[in-house]
């Protein structure tokens, strides 16, 4: 009885339906977790050693690429392991880490798009009291905030996630989620639900609902201004809606496939699905801030090359 309520194991399904493009995929996602890594420590690095980054909308990008390290590093090193195992077993304590780690990760992603939304809000529809409310106090405060907020809210929901009696130890997925462990519990979950809409409401669509406000505003602002300022302020922000409407994308593709039944989709779709929200966004993220901003771009090209300094076109 103890092993029907309580599994020691899940067991990922999605994996099967890999079958012989194992090896292909392996080589894919590898080459691309290399990629994610060193793209983001290459924004990291150019960053923290340039004094002349050392602004509160430069501090926020390097936010992003430590969360993307942190989101990658906790997700791919078991992905990478288990598509090349004939097992697709996870200890349920390790089930509940990677669930803890890529919530956090996606919920990091979410809070730091909200701040830094504020920060361009006010760079743009304030600009002369900027500095007097951009300080650095305000901005290791908001950090602070972005990371202890998803990492004790996120806690909750694992927290009462693994108090449930489980009757299935199935996962229909090739990581561990929130929500299919909840489904197996063989007991009411009202709390857990309770929780998780909350939790939801607080870290996912307030912080979409804040950014779509402020670009609201800042349109606004942009209406009555010269085209030289529009075009300085697309440049400034376009980076950061790139961001937030490619991320707004993958998270409402997750939420909508973990509540459809995944039996019912194709099984590549619902892979490449599933994959969505923790490969897309590391990715895009280090080539848009790293492609679009000339000063992060000079320096990384100064970096690479150990050339003179790249004029500013």
């Amino acid at each position: 009885m103890e092993n029907n309520t309580n599994p020691p194991y899940f067991n990922l399904t999605m994996f099967v339906n890999i079958g012989v493009y194992r090896y292909p995929t392996f080589i894919l996602c590898f080459l691309l977790c290399a990629f994610i890594i060193s793209a983001n420590l290459v924004i990291i690095l150019v960053i923290s050693q340039e004094k002349t980054l050392h602004e509160p909308m430069y501090i926020f990008i390097m936010c992003l690429s430590i969360n993307s390290l942190y989101g990658s590093v906790g997700f791919y090193f078991r992905f990478l392991r288990d598509l090349l195992s004939d097992s697709h077993l996870i200890p349920r304590q390790a089930c509940l880490t990677q669930v803890y780690v890529i919530y956090t990760y996606a919920s990091y992603e979410l809070t730091l798009l909200g701040i830094m939304a504020y920060d361009r809000y006010v760079a743009v529809c304030q600009p002369l009291h900027y500095h007097t409310k951009i300080t650095s106090k305000l901005v290791s405060i908001l950090v602070a905030i972005a990371w202890i907020y998803p990492a004790f809210s996120v806690g909750a929901c694992v927290y009462l996630a693994s108090r449930l009696p489980l009757c299935g130890n199935k996962i229909p997925k090739v990581f561990c989620a929130n929500w299919p462990v909840v489904k197996l519990s063989c007991v009411s979950t009202v709390i857990n639900n309770l929780v998780g809409m909350l939790v939801s409401c607080f870290t996912v669509f307030l912080p979409l609902a804040f950014v779509l406000y402020t670009y609201i505003r800042i349109f606004l602002v942009c209406r009555k201004r010269s085209a030289e300022f529009k075009s300085k302020v697309i440049q400034s922000c376009m980076p950061h809606i790139i961001t937030f409407v490619n991320y707004s994308i993958t998270v409402f593709c997750d939420v909508a496939l973990s509540r459809t039944n995944l039996e019912e989709l194709n099984p590549f779709l619902a892979v490449i699905l599933s994959l969505e929200f923790v490969v897309i966004p590391p990715i895009v993220n280090p080539l848009v801030y790293g492609l679009k901003l000339p000063e992060i771009k000079k320096h990384i090209l100064r970096m690479l090359f150990c050339s003179k300094p790249v004029e500013k076109t």
